[in-house]
C-alpha cells in the first residue's frame, strides 16, 4: 500500500508493528492495542481521543487496527492526552506492555485506609 491508495492521509505507511522499546529512561512508543485498550479504560471513543488529542480520528483507528503505524510524535500525543485521562502505560518489565487505570482519590483513600500499613498511598491518584 502507498499513499495512492489513501490520499486524505498524507504520510502513510505500512505498519510494522512491534513492542515498544524503552529509550533513554522511561520513553516507549505505545502500540495500537495499548492505545484501544486505554481508551476503553478511560471510556472515550476514537473520536472523544482525537477531540482530546489533536490527532485525526482516521489516524487513531488505522493505528490501533494496525493498518499504518504514526510517527514517534503522534504516538507521544495519543499517549499524553490518555495518561492525562487516568491511563498508566506499562513498559516491557519480564511480564510483557499493558495499561491500567489511575486509581480515584477516594479508591486511593479507601484503599489507605483498608491497608492500614502507613506510607504514600496517593500516588496514583487523578487529580
Amino acid at each position: 500500500m502507498d499513499e495512492a491508495a489513501y490520499p486524505e492521509c498524507p504520510g502513510f505507511q505500512q505498519a510494522v508493528i512491534s513492542a515498544p522499546k524503552t529509550v533513554a529512561g522511561d520513553f516507549m512508543m505505545i502500540t495500537g492495542a495499548q492505545c484501544r485498550a486505554a481508551r476503553a479504560l478511560v471510556e472515550w471513543t476514537r473520536d472523544k481521543l482525537a477531540g482530546n488529542s489533536g490527532v485525526d480520528a482516521l489516524v487513531v483507528e488505522e493505528f490501533e487496527r494496525r493498518i499504518s503505524l504514526p510517527d514517534r510524535e503522534i504516538c507521544d500525543t495519543l499517549q499524553t492526552a490518555l495518561e492525562s485521562a487516568g491511563a498508566v502505560f506499562i513498559a516491557e518489565n519480564g511480564g510483557g506492555i499493558g495499561v491500567r487505570l489511575k486509581l480515584n482519590r477516594s479508591d486511593v483513600k479507601r484503599i489507605g485506609v483498608l491497608e492500614n500499613e502507613g506510607g504514600i498511598v496517593g500516588i496514583d491518584a487523578v487529580p
